[in-house]
């Protein structure tokens, strides 16, 4: 790829979106290109701590509300997000803009079109998102994480191309070696994603605490919102469980060597994440993301054999029973990872080059 062509990244919103477009601006930088991001107020938090990458804030809304305020209010926040969005193309010029989801993307996108700038749209999720929906008919691809991805359009099945889970190169480069596990006891990794998980601070222990009273050892890892730290620091000590707790991290490469499975939320970023370390996992879907696709996210992994699925209200009735079953048999786990083993995201940067080849040369 030549170094004289920029590419503008828009995103924002939860680390679904966030990481994604943080893991495609380190490849392109590597690359020596000129690589700029948009990202809205919420997602500006995520990337922060990456000093090497130019960003520039953009304030965008949905227009999916039901108060007529709020919806007035949203188109006014649109109008102006797409009128800066104009500003930046026309001073940055790139030769290509990347939406990665979510309603942050959109101003970007239409302002693209509008100045007769190719533009891609990333989705990995199985199900579209809203904003990728609407924004489909007039982008270039769809860049797709599986070729199952549902909500979209015949008619517009010839823009799919699938290039795999959006990853940082660190978690493609991971190998699960299994070392380092203590084969007395079950290690639990628990993660709410970006957004925290309220619901996992409050059930997970009573469950932890059966399996204890079970003769099930376990090591717990989890990640909660600050205000839960001593709460279940004191719920695990009292147990005689060993834990750490933690707050959200972009890094979890330090403890993915010590876990034997991850309890986590269905976003697919994350799923991606663990799929390509080949952690076994019990997915609990999020029951208000849009369009429920963190369920449909989680059913295609339970599928394919890469984890469990529990959904939240089947918590205090389903959990226990599948770590007892677990605990008994880890060939369970043993199996879930040769099935992970199959699947591999490391030439996805390779298959996004050829793409903006062809579009950028037609």
């Amino acid at each position: 790829m030549k170094t004289s062509k920029n590419i503008l990244i828009a995103t924002g919103g939860t680390g679904g979106h966030v990481f994604p477009a943080y893991s495609l601006a380190e490849y392109f930088l590597e690359k020596n290109l000129n690589v700029k991001i948009l990202i809205d107020r919420r997602g500006i938090k995520y990337i922060k701590n990456y000093l090497n990458i130019d960003y520039e804030i953009i304030t965008s809304a949905t227009l999916f509300k039901k108060n007529p305020i709020n919806i007035v209010v949203s188109f006014i926040k649109i109008t102006f997000a797409f009128l800066k969005s104009i500003h930046i193309l026309r001073k940055f010029k790139p030769k290509i803009v990347f939406g990665m989801g979510g309603y942050s993307s959109f101003p970007i996108c239409i302002a693209a079109k509008i100045l007769k700038i190719p533009f891609i749209i990333y989705e990995n999720n199985l199900y579209v998102g809203r904003a990728n929906k609407i924004l489909l008919p007039f982008s270039e691809k769809i860049f797709v994480s599986y070729s199952s991805v549902e909500g979209i359009k015949n008619k517009y099945k010839h823009k799919i191309y699938e290039i795999g889970n959006l990853i940082r190169k660190d978690i493609l480069q991971y190998k699960n070696l299994n070392k380092n596990k203590n084969n007395s006891a079950l290690t639990i990794l628990v993660l709410g994603g970006s957004q925290g998980a309220n619901v996992f601070a409050l059930k997970l222990p009573d469950i932890f605490e059966q399996c204890i009273k079970s003769n099930i050892k376990l090591n717990i890892y989890q990640q909660c919102l600050p205000s839960q730290n001593h709460q279940l620091k004191k719920k695990y000590d009292s147990l005689d469980i060993e834990n750490e707790i933690f707050n959200f991290s972009n890094n979890l490469l330090g403890i993915f060597p010590k876990i034997d499975l991850v309890i986590s939320r269905s976003g697919a970023s994350m799923l991606g994440e663990l799929l390509n370390c080949c952690i076994p996992l019990v997915s609990i879907p999020l029951p208000t993301s849009a369009d429920n696709h963190q369920l449909k996210n989680a059913k295609y992994f339970e599928k394919m054999g890469y984890g469990f699925l529990v959904e939240q209200q089947q918590i205090s009735e389903s959990l226990f029973p599948l770590i007892k079953s677990i605990h008994k048999d880890k060939d369970l786990l043993d199996q879930m990872i040769q099935k992970q083993k199959k699947h591999s995201d490391k030439d996805i940067f390779k298959k996004i080059e050829n793409q903006i080849k062809k579009i950028i040369n037609d």
